[in-house]
């Protein structure tokens, strides 16, 4: 869905640019965030049409980011792909139970997440 906006949550530097990068290539406009409070901040700023969410960073995580944006009227409407080294099953349940839309584990095929990412940007 070019034209629409991806907030891209990560304190990976190599990983934020790969998602910048991959996502500017389809025609989306990306935001980054390093952790959870600065996206929090900025997903009430820009009210994205999809967060892509680490788990593990500093502040806070993305499960209590998740959690907080999901509790957020302005927010809780707003697509939340969790993109995780954690790949146990009790890992996915925490992000379901958080209310990600959709887990996927890192190291991740790039296509299948832009393939992702579109579908529930279409699903809004």
């Amino acid at each position: 869905m070019p034209d629409s906006t991806i907030l891209v949550v990560d304190d990976d530097p190599v990983i934020q640019k790969l998602l910048e990068v991959n996502f500017s290539i389809e025609g989306y406009r990306v935001e980054v965030a390093g952790d959870g409070l600065e996206a929090l901040e900025k997903a009430k700023a820009v009210l994205p049409d999809l967060i892509v969410l680490d788990v593990m960073m500093p502040r806070m995580n993305g499960l209590e980011a998740a959690k907080a944006l999901k509790a957020d009227p302005k927010t809780a409407s707003i697509p939340i792909i969790m993109l995780s080294a954690k790949a146990q099953d009790i890992d996915q349940d925490a992000g379901r139970e958080a209310g990600v839309d959709l887990y996927m584990t890192k190291p991740f095929d790039p296509l299948d997440l832009l393939d992702r990412a579109a579908e529930l940007i279409k699903g809004r």
